[in-house]
């Protein structure tokens, strides 16, 4: 089965109607309760400082070139804006990553006809935050040096134009990386091997991470998409993993 882009908004639609079963609310509202105060929480924060946020990304142009002024301030409001989204998920994604490792394995259990996963347990929840919580840093780890480049190339005059075009394919590529990982460090395939494998599986990988980067983006929205991407990463990875496994 090759693996299509097209096949990205089939799993988060897949997602989005597999949360909905009964047996996976307990997993759902717990993490989006805690989405839902981080969200607001940074909204208010943003509100208060985006004008600022934008005026100092934006170039100092000469006054012969004031006119690219009306091109340039959209861009500069895409990039703020694409920043306090990245840092809404990661920091809602940290929080929320062990009840997010329980849904993933719950989803992939019930995709494969076991539903052998246990029923919610705030032992076994607890139990898994070491490990959730060192795959999150682990992210961060990939995350952070990349951002930073991009977050330097956005000061340098003239350079800093593709700044925010750049932003974009990477939050699309970390969109697959943030929310395919859980389903693979279930399964216990390594950092690396993910990687690898969501490289292997690139046009999949981008179009999925495309169609939850655009949903992610609606407000409000983006509380539930959360859970409906987590569930729809799983599905993904049961039905293409096995894939590589076998080439």
């Amino acid at each position: 089965m090759s693996a299509q882009p097209l096949g990205g908004p089939h799993y988060l639609n897949a997602g989005f109607k597999m949360i909905m079963r009964p047996g996976l609310r307990m997993y759902v509202l717990l993490p989006l309760s805690i989405n839902i105060m981080v969200f607001f929480g940074l909204i208010y924060f943003a509100v208060q400082r985006f004008n600022g946020w934008v005026a100092q990304l934006m170039p100092n142009l000469p006054s012969w070139l004031s006119f690219l002024d009306y091109i340039l301030w959209p861009l500069f409001v895409v990039l703020v804006l694409l920043i306090i989204f990245f840092t809404f998920t990661t920091i809602a994604n940290l929080i929320a990553s062990p009840f997010n490792s329980f849904l993933a394995e719950k989803v992939e259990s019930i995709a494969r006809g076991e539903d052998t996963a246990a029923p919610f347990s705030w032992g076994e929840l607890l139990a898994m935050v070491p490990r959730t919580l060192w795959r999150e840093m682990r992210k961060l780890g990939y995350f952070l040096p990349r951002a930073l480049g991009l977050l330097i190339l956005s000061f340098i005059p003239g350079v800093n134009i593709i700044a925010a075009p750049l932003w974009v394919v990477f939050n699309i590529w970390m969109m697959a990386v943030q929310y395919i990982d859980y389903p693979a460090d279930n399964n216990k395939v390594s950092w690396g091997l993910m990687l690898e494998w969501l490289r292997v599986k690139r046009w999949l990988s981008l179009g999925f991470g495309g169609i939850t980067y655009l949903v992610l983006m609606v407000p409000l929205l983006n509380l539930v998409a959360m859970p409906a991407a987590i569930a729809g990463a799983t599905l993904l990875w049961v039905d293409h993993y096995k894939v590589i496994d076998k080439s």
